[in-house]
Order: structure tokens, then C-alpha cells, then sequence
């Protein structure tokens, strides 16, 4: 006799199978109709591998199966009707068997864990009304017979894992009102003519192609409409505004393009998402189609997001629906005032235009939207004074303003905005002290930004008040005095830069309360006395710059000072002692009686690279993000070209960071070792002049073909080559002087030095950059000179550096003549 192992589950399945025969073969009691829907629940329950609230154990002989859970049988012949398991973490697979049900009318699976396919049997379901199988682990494609289900009227995968194209057969279901899934191809021109339809999802997918002219004659009934992330291109169907009970209409994240057409007829519209796409041309007229919905008393959303939309807003958004909530227009080309009639937007509560081209003022009668819960206007042209009354929006929670050419105060009056948790008035011309009542008001708990401005006076004491704030930055302003006692207090602080400023004294003990905290910058300053020793125990601490202040005595050598290239000591000349790494003189002690001079002999070792340059904050991102990021790496944000590959402008979905995307050209020999060296390098350094890296991406496109990136901290003034040699006909001509002034040119000369001397000799391994010229020099906002292009980078490992170094500087030079002279 051969023995046959097997698992319980295995061992359950087939004690349940052969229940289901011998109930075949000897049940008297049942009809034989009946019997079938029986055998089917438990063929059913038989595939259900996992049950974690048994909601399964009541289906046994115990009770008659239309009292199982979840089980609906019709009054007359007691067969099945409906089987609703939703929201039960099942898992397992359906049952080829649940085509047996031939009275089923709804299945409603929602929510579970279940995998496998779709078994065809589904289509043998003739008086099939409801298929909810959607937020599942389904596999596969859709089977083409479901398309026998005549009476369809629901049918709902979305949350699964299909592939495939969207079976045009579906088209003959001529009752389906509702459909969302999951699939690839293009959507079949039968599906787009079902005049039954009311709700059409197909978002999350890889759709291609166009929509069709006359998408707007053939869904008369037409509700919900969203293709929304998909790879559709082409123009946006003026026909659609005849869908005139379309409440829904979300075609964000394609690649759209072109004028947007009149939504004059939906007067029911409520949300209109047309965000990431490339719609509009820049110029006067982008926007009319606002003015078309201001027949509209229901809308309560518009999202028009990083487009290509230009010109100016129109007094008449000021005519849209006072149902409005919410309105968002960042990372156009939108210029000009801001319309004052915004203000008849009494219901307002996201208000964010940040990263286009307006001008003018913030209107006083901002004032008056009372419900706005957030204001964005960063990385405009604004001027002007920021106005008290904004001090009456008491519901306000996110005030961002950073980027502009605000001057003047910063008014008191914001503090009455109790409810305020994130500040960033950063990058303008502000002058005059911080408003203490501002600076202490406990909602403030995200960020509050008021760095590169002309802010003077003394930090306010106040600022103890900010116990669970996460982020201040009050760096780059005219402040003084000494640091307040109080900043201890804010002991969630994860980043502090308060850089310069004239901050002077020493740093107060109470500072050793903020354990949490990762980033401290308090360079170039004043400040004076010991570096405190209880800097050794923040575990947390990755970036530490004391640079260029009048520190003293002992550098600490544990903690955040073991590490060289996190930890920035430079410009303190009365320092001693410490790793050699950060070449400081050793100490001298004196004794009571005569001198006496310790030599501290250390010998130098490398170290395993225990920081990178890769931003730790910065989460991996997909081919996907990248490819929003840079309008499809459009030619229009392309900003530079190299030996092996092209460098984009892009902005990073979420939180709207400016990066620069460095795409490897991987066909092109070199370019993959280029990527690998670059990589290696970045990893090991940190240093104010080496360019910043945020993240790498390495992985496929959506050809399957591999695909690498480095994405860097955006340069805002360029590469030094535009400025020495300026291109006449670049559009980026006009943004810059006709030539560097004498100062810039020193320090650029002084920054580059600086990048090279930490690249030669403080490093853990020594490192020649191999391409120094002035196209791999960047230029950030502040004209602060950045170090980039390390594809070509050489690790000095074991070898005389002064001599190789020498020889390889040469060469550099031999190739690149233009670099500029003093």
C-alpha cells in the first residue's frame, strides 16, 4: 500500500468533495435543483483556503444552506439569488462551481485577498445583474463569456492584478451602467457606446490610444466618467459637454493636450480633475474654460495641476459656484494679478496656485474666506506686503508663501490663526523682527520657514512654545544675540538650521533636550566657547555644521563626530584635537607648574563610509514618478545634454520638490560604467559644494527595457558654462547678466576649491573628479558654486595622492581651456 501525505487544508478539501459526492448519490430530502446550489457553496467553501472570523463555519449540514452567512435564496424556490461574503480577509480562489448557480443574480466579494482567475463559469450566470469582485488578489484576464451576462448592470474589478486588454466583447452588455478595472490596450470602441452606461472607471491602468469625438453623444446618462492615470493622449472631446449629468469627470495623469473645451452644459459637475497632463499652450486663453462653469451651482472641486496652462485668471472665477472647496492651479505658467473677486469663494478651503507667474499682491480681501483651511502662493512673483487681514482666516492650517518678493513685516496678525501648523515665508525680502506671539504659537507643529530673508532682531523666547514643532529654519537672515534657552524646549525637533546670522556666545545646555533631532546647522555665526560634549549622544544626528564660527578647545570624537563627512568643523581656527580625518592641530595642556606638551600619535586608517550624500529623507521613486515629474521627459523640461544621457527639470508629485533628473542613455557604450561610477562616489561624500543627490532610480520602463536615473537637487542658476559663454538665441538667455561681476567670480573660484580639496584630501578615499570644466559646475539660487558630473571619478586606493593627483589635474586642464581666470 503506497501512503499519500497531505496537508489538513488538502486533507479538509477532499473530505468536503467527498461529502458533496455521497450527498449526490443519497440525498432524498432536497430536489435535485436545489441540491446543485448546495454543492456549489461547498465547492465554494472548499477553495477558501483562509477564514480568519470563521464566517464560513455555519455552512454545514447543520442548517439549511439559504441560512449559511452571507447567503440569499429566493422566497419561492429557495435557490440562491445572491452571495455577499464582502469585507471577510478571505483568501483562496473562486470556485469554477459558482457557475452552477443559475438563479445568482448579485456576487459581492469585495474586499478580500482572493486570488487565481476568474473562473469562465461566471458567464454561464445568465440572470447575473451585480459583479463586485474588485480590492482582491485576481489574476489573469477578464473572460471574454462574461459578455453572455446579458443582464449585467455592475460590473467592478478595480484592485486587482489583471493584464490584458479590455474584452470588446463587453460592449454587447447594453444594461451596464457601471465599469472599472484594471488592464492594458486601448478602451474598445463597443464599450463606448453602451448609451446605458452612467459610471465608466478605468483608472489605474496602462490604457492607451485617444478618446473618441463623439464620446459626448453616445453616454447620455453618463455620472461618473475617470480615465485618470492612464496613457491617454490626444485632445480632450469638445462633445463631452453633452454629457450634461456627468458629475465626475477625472482625466488626471495622461498625457492630454491642447485647449480645453467648454463645460458649459454640466451644470451637475462637481469635481473636475484635469491635473498632470500637458493641456493648455502657455499663452493667452488657456483658461476660458473656467468661465463656462460658472453656470455651475454644484461644483466643489478643480484641479488643474501641473499643465501647460497660461495667461491670466479671469474675474470671472470669482462667478464660479460658492460650493467650491477646493482650487488648485500650481506648476503652470498662469501669470498676472490675482483676481480680488476670489473672495466671493466663500466656501474656499484649498486655495494653491504656488510655482507659476504671478504677479501683483496678495488681495487684502483674502481676508474674508473664512473656511480656508490652506494658502499656497510659493514660488510666484509676488510683491508687495503680506496683508494683516490674513490674520482673519482663523481656520487656516498651511500658510505657504516662500519664493516671492514680499517685503516689509511680517504681520502680528497671522497669530491669530490658532490653527496654523505649517509656516514657510521663506526666500523673500521680509525685514523687521519676528512677531513673538507668531513664533509661539503652539499649533505650529510641520515646519515654520522664515529663512533668506532680512529678518532682524533677536529670536524671541517664545520659540519655546513650539514643543511639536518638527522643522524651524530661521537661517541666512541679519539675527543676533545669543541662542535662547528656551529653543530646548522644542523637543520634537528634528531639523534646526538657524545658519547665517550673527547668533554669538555659546550653545545653551538646554539644547541637549532635543534628542530626536538629525539635522543641526548653526554655521556661520558668532557663536563661541566648547562644542558641548552632549552633542555625542544624540543618536539620531546625521548632519552637524559648526562651520565658521569662534568655537574652542577639544573636538568631541564620539557620536556624530566620528563622521567626517556629516560633520562640518571648518573656519573654527581655536579647535583642536578630534579624528584626523578633520586635520586639526593636536591639543596642548598646561600644567600647574611648568608647560607640558601631550603628542596625541594616531595613525590614519579608512573607515567604512558611514554617511552618503543620498538624501536618507527622500523615498525611492518608480520609472513611473519620474515620468510625471518631467512631462513624459519632455523637450520643454529638458536642461542639459552629456556624454551619456540628458538631464530634466521636473517636479516631484506630493510635495512639489524641483529636482534635476540625470537620465542614463544606456545604449550608448560607457554610459551604464558612467552611472555605476557616479553612484559609488555619491554615496561615500557630503560636502556643501558637491552637488546634492535626493535619490537613484534603477529599473524598467514600460517597455521592459532597463532604465537608470540620479536625481539631484535643483540648480536654479544653471551650470557656470551659460554664464561665462551665453547662448543668444537660449530662452535662458534673458534670465541671466551679460556677465559674472568680479565677486561672483572669486567665489565661485573659492567654492570649487573647496570641493576639491574635500574630494583630495578628506575623504575616506581619496577621489579625482576627472571632468572639471565649467559645464559640471552648478549654480544654486544663492549663486553658490556645486560640483557635479562624477562619472569619470578615479578612487585614489593605496597611491601617492600629491602625484597623482598632479597628473590627473593636468589632464583635466588639457581639456577643458575655458574655465575662468581670476
Amino acid at each position: 500500500m503506497k501512503l499519500v501525505s497531505m496537508s489538513f487544508v488538502e486533507f479538509q478539501s477532499c473530505h468536503l468533495l467527498l461529502g458533496m459526492a455521497f450527498a449526490l448519490c443519497f440525498n432524498q430530502v432536497s430536489s435535485t435543483t436545489n441540491e446543485t446550489d448546495r454543492v456549489a457553496l461547498l465547492a465554494f467553501k472548499a477553495g477558501i483556503t483562509g477564514d480568519p472570523f470563521g464566517v464560513l463555519n455555519s455552512w454545514n449540514n447543520s442548517i439549511g444552506f439559504c441560512q449559511w452567512y452571507g447567503v440569499t435564496c429566493s422566497w419561492k424556490h429557495r435557490r440562491v439569488t445572491a452571495l455577499d461574503l464582502s469585507s471577510q480577509r478571505l483568501s483562496g480562489s473562486i470556485s469554477p462551481h459558482i457557475g452552477n448557480h443559475s438563479f445568482l443574480r448579485e456576487i459581492w466579494l469585495v474586499n478580500n485577498t482572493l486570488d487565481h482567475e476568474i473562473p469562465p463559469q461566471v458567464g454561464q450566470l445568465r440572470r447575473l445583474c451585480h459583479l463586485r469582485l474588485d480590492n482582491n488578489s485576481l489574476v489573469g484576464e477578464i473572460p471574454k463569456n462574461i459578455s453572455i451576462c446579458s443582464n449585467l448592470v455592475t460590473l467592478v474589478l478595480q484592485g486587482n492584478r489583471l493584464i490584458g486588454e479590455i474584452p470588446g466583447e463587453l460592449g454587447s452588455l447594453s444594461k451596464l451602467q457601471a465599469f472599472e478595472n484594471r488592464l492594458s490596450g486601448i478602451i474598445p470602441s463597443s464599450l463606448l457606446n453602451l448609451s446605458s452606461l452612467a459610471f465608466f472607471y478605468v483608472g489605474q491602468n496602462w490604457i492607451q490610444g485617444t478618446l473618441p469625438t463623439s464620446i459626448g453623444l453616445t453616454f447620455p446618462v453618463l455620472e461618473e466618467f475617470s480615465v485618470h492615470e492612464n496613457q491617454l493622449e490626444g485632445l480632450i472631446p469638445p462633445s463631452i459637454s453633452n454629457c450634461t449629468k456627468l458629475v465626475l469627470l477625472q482625466l488626471a495623469n495622461n498625457t492630454f493636450s491642447g485647449k480645453v473645451p467648454s463645460f458649459e452644459n454640466m451644470h451637475k459637475l462637481q469635481k473636475l480633475a484635469l491635473d498632470y497632463n500637458h493641456l493648455g499652450s502657455g499663452k493667452a486663453g488657456d483658461l476660458n474654460f473656467l468661465c463656462s462653469l460658472t453656470n455651475n451651482t454644484k461644483l466643489l472641486k478643480v484641479d488643474i495641476t501641473m499643465n501647460k496652462f497660461g495667461g491670466m485668471l479671469s474675474k470671472c472665477i470669482g462667478n464660479l459656484s460658492t460650493t467650491l472647496t477646493h482650487f488648485v492651479a500650481w506648476g503652470n505658467q498662469i501669470n498676472g494679478e490675482i483676481p480680488e473677486e476670489i473672495e466671493k469663494l466663500v466656501n474656499l478651503e484649498i486655495l494653491n496656485m504656488d510655482l507659476n507667474k504671478l504677479s501683483g499682491v496678495i488681495p487684502s480681501n483674502f481676508g474674508n474666506l473664512q473656511n480656508l483651511v490652506a494658502l499656497a502662493l510659493g514660488g510666484n512673483n509676488l510683491g508687495g506686503t503680506i496683508p494683516s487681514p490674513l490674520g482673519n482666516l482663523t481656520k487656516l492650517m498651511a500658510l505657504d508663501s516662500h519664493g516671492n518678493n514680499f517685503h516689509g513685516k511680517i504681520p502680528s496678525q497671522l497669530s491669530n490663526c490658532q490653527s496654523l501648523y505649517y509656516l514657510d515665508l521663506s526666500h523673500n525680502n521680509l525685514s523687521g523682527t519676528i512677531p513673538p506671539q507668531l513664533i509661539g504659537l503652539t499649533s505650529l507643529t510641520i515646519i515654520v520657514n522664515l529663512s533668506h530673508n532680512h529678518l532682524v532682531g533677536v529670536l524671541p523666547t517664545e520659540v519655546g512654545n513650539l514643543g511639536a514643532l518638527t522643522a524651524l529654519d530661521i537661517s541666512d537672515n541679519l539675527l543676533v544675540g545669543e541662542i535662547p534657552s528656551s529653543l530646548g524646549d522644542c523637543t520634537s525637533l528634528t531639523t534646526l538650521r538657524m545658519g547665517g546670522n550673527f547668533f554669538h556666545g555659546s550653545i545653551p545646555q538646554s539644547i541637549k533636550s532635543l534628542g530626536g533631532i538629525e539635522e543641526m546647522d548653526l554655521s556661520c555665526n558668532n557663536l563661541s566657547g566648547q562644542i558641548p560634549e552632549f552633542l555625542t549622544i544624540f543618536h539620531s544626528l546625521k548632519v552637524l555644521n559648526l562651520s565658521y564660527n569662534k568655537f574652542q578647545g577639544m573636538l568631541p570624537r564620539e557620536g556624530v563626530f566620528k563622521n567626517a563627512t556629516g560633520t562640518s568643523i571648518i573656519g573654527n581656527n581655536e579647535l583642536c584635537g578630534g579624528l584626523p580625518e578633520f586635520h586639526l592641530p593636536n591639543c596642548i595642556y598646561k600644567g600647574s607648574k611648568r608647560r607640558k606638551i601631550n603628542i596625541i600619535i594616531l595613525s590614519k586608517k579608512v573607515n567604512k563610509p558611514v554617511s552618503s550624500s543620498i538624501d536618507d529623507s527622500c523615498p525611492n521613486v518608480s520609472y513611473g514618478t519620474l515620468l510625471k515629474a518631467t512631462d513624459g521627459f519632455s523637450s520643454m523640461s529638458l536642461i542639459g545634454v552629456g556624454s551619456f544621457g540628458f538631464v530634466y527639470r521636473g517636479i516631484l508629485e506630493g510635495d512639489g520638490t524641483i529636482v534635476a533628473v540625470k537620465v542614463f542613455h544606456l545604449v550608448r557604450c560607457g554610459a551604464l560604467k558612467s552611472f555605476i561610477a557616479e553612484c559609488e562616489a555619491l554615496k561615500n561624500i557630503r560636502h556643501r559644494n558637491l552637488l546634492k543627490i535626493l535619490t537613484v532610480c534603477s529599473s524598467t520602463d514600460y517597455q521592459g527595457n532597463d532604465f537608470k536615473a540620479l536625481v539631484y537637487q535643483f540648480m536654479d542658476n544653471g551650470n557656470l558654462e551659460r554664464w561665462l559663454h551665453p547662448n543668444p538665441t537660449s530662452s535662458h538667455s534673458n534670465e541671466l547678466p551679460k556677465k559674472l561681476n568680479f565677486s561672483w567670480r572669486i567665489n565661485i573660484a573659492i567654492d570649487v576649491a573647496f570641493a576639491l580639496d574635500y574630494l583630495h584630501h578628506r575623504c575616506h578615499i581619496p577621489i579625482v573628479h576627472c571632468d572639471l570644466k565649467p559645464s559640471n559646475v552648478l549654480l544654486d539660487a544663492q549663486m553658490v558654486a556645486h560640483l557635479g558630473d562624477f562619472g569619470l571619478v578615479k578612487f585614489l586606493v593605496g597611491s601617492s595622492l600629491d602625484v597623482v593627483v598632479g597628473e590627473i589635474l593636468v589632464k583635466c586642464f588639457e581639456v577643458d581651456k575655458t574655465f575662468p581666470s581670476i
